[in-house]
């Protein structure tokens, strides 16, 4: 904060506008918010969506639970509260990329309608795209090489979406992906076109 005259001046007022960034990228700046059980496919599709837009000229950055619960939100468990600082610190760092003028794809279980919201009220609906990754539940633990389903159905894994905790399906999504009987490519070209012309400077 410095002073000039009786003119108060913040960091914020010299620091580059989104607009004048993504004007640089060539793009328009958004959080694509991946929702979806665990194994339906969302942290295989955020990965194919990164590669796609890199290669179509895109810069965006992938935040999922590999990189954030490693160390941003490290110490966090799944409780409800917990869940909820995980998203709220999720989509605070989401918005600086977007302030950024870069494309955040987010690849987060975020289980409730609540979560999502929060998510939605800190990013603002403008830059928000909630995206739906449709796998029944019994696809999904027939995907499960981990055995985490089977292991949150002996009672050894708690709070887990789907089994002991709920998931709530998305009210009225953005985009919403039917995974069942679809190739990898085929549900991350359908993704792509569909975002397209939201980053896209027209």
């Amino acid at each position: 904060m410095k002073h000039e005259g009786n003119n108060v001046f913040s960091v914020f007022d010299e620091i580059i506008s989104k607009e004048e960034k993504e004007e640089f990228l060539g793009q328009k700046s958004h959080v694509v918010w991946m929702t979806g059980l665990s194994g339906s496919g969302k942290t295989t599709l955020a990965k194919y969506l990164e590669r796609k837009l890199l290669d179509s000229g895109y810069f965006s950055k992938l935040l999922d639970g590999d990189n954030v619960r490693t160390g941003l939100n490290q110490g966090l468990g799944f409780t409800d509260a917990d869940r909820h600082e995980n998203i709220r610190r999720i989509a605070e760092v989401s918005k600086l990329f977007v302030e950024g003028g870069i494309i955040c794809i987010d690849s987060f279980v975020s289980p409730t309608i609540a979560v999502r919201k929060q998510a939605l009220d800190i990013i603002g609906s403008e830059y928000f795209v909630e995206v739906f990754i449709n796998t029944p539940l019994e696809e999904c633990e027939k995907r499960d090489v981990k055995g985490l389903y089977a292991k949150a159905r002996k009672g050894e894994i708690p709070n887990f979406t789907g089994i002991s905790s709920p998931f709530e399906v998305p009210e009225d999504p953005n985009i919403e992906i039917k995974t069942l009987n679809k190739s990898i490519e085929e549900c991350g070209e359908e993704l792509y076109n569909k975002l397209l012309p939201l980053i896209k400077i027209t």
